[in-house]
C-alpha cells in the first residue's frame, strides 16, 4: 500500500461521521499529506468494493464515506440534520429482497437500504 493510500485509510480509521471525499482530501492536505483528490476517490472506491467502508448519499446526492463498524451486511438510519447514523440489521428486508429478485429471475443480487429522518436530539 502506498503512503497516500495508507494516509486515506488511516484518516478513515479516525473519522466517526460520514464524510465526503472532498472533505477527507481537505483534512489530509491540512495535515500536510500530499494526496491527490483522484487518489482519495480511487481509495474510497476500492475500500467500498471490499466492504471495508460504508457509503451513503447526502440530501444533495453526494457520496459520503466512513469505516464500517459491524463487518457484516447492514443498513443505515441517517439524521438529515446532524448526520448521526445508526447501523441496523433487517432480516425481513433481506428476505423480501431475495423474494423480489428471485421472482424476476435475478440471482447474485445486492442492495442498499438507507432511511433518513430527524434524530431525537435534532427534533
Amino acid at each position: 500500500m502506498t503512503r497516500q493510500k495508507q494516509a486515506v485509510s488511516s484518516l478513515l480509521d479516525r473519522t466517526e461521521e460520514f464524510t465526503s471525499a472532498q472533505e477527507l482530501h481537505a483534512r489530509l492536505r491540512q495535515a500536510g499529506e500530499h494526496v491527490g483528490l483522484t487518489t482519495v476517490y480511487a481509495q474510497l472506491r476500492m475500500l467500498a468494493e471490499a466492504g471495508e467502508i460504508d457509503s451513503v448519499r447526502s440530501e444533495n446526492g453526494e457520496a459520503l464515506y466512513r469505516r464500517c463498524t459491524t463487518g457484516t451486511h447492514h443498513h443505515h438510519l441517517v439524521c438529515r440534520s446532524c448526520g448521526k447514523t445508526v447501523e441496523f440489521d433487517a432480516h425481513d428486508i433481506e428476505a423480501w429482497a431475495r423474494r423480489l429478485a428471485g421472482g424476476h429471475g435475478f440471482i447474485e443480487t445486492a442492495h442498499v437500504m438507507e432511511i433518513s429522518g430527524i434524530c431525537e436530539d435534532c427534533a
